[in-house]
């Protein structure tokens, strides 16, 4: 997954006051490595940011092996699903 089309990705779907693409000065929208920082003046929720990157990941066909989790208050992560533990659990059930 490349951060610097996520970041075009966002700059081009997040709505302020119901318009895409016009962030101005309300929302900055950064690349630092491999994390995406926005900083937001106006009310941002983070439903939405949620909303927007299970979106990217649905376009990138990365939904299926790539989930979205909650890191902390302000914060979401991005993990790989535990494919494993389902394998482990369909032999237990073979048997």
């Amino acid at each position: 997954m490349d951060p610097t089309s996520f970041v075009k990705f966002l700059h081009d779907r997040v709505k302020i006051n119901g318009k895409t693409g016009q962030l101005g000065e309300k929302v900055e929208i950064l690349r630092e490595k491999n994390k995406v920082v926005i900083v937001a003046e106006a009310p941002f929720s983070k439903r939405y940011l949620k909303y927007l990157t299970k979106k990217y990941l649905k376009k990138q066909q990365l939904r299926d092996w790539l989930r979205v989790v909650n890191s902390g208050k302000d914060s979401y992560e991005l993990r790989y699903f535990n494919i494993s533990e389902e394998n482990e659990e369909d032999e237990d059930d073979e048997e």
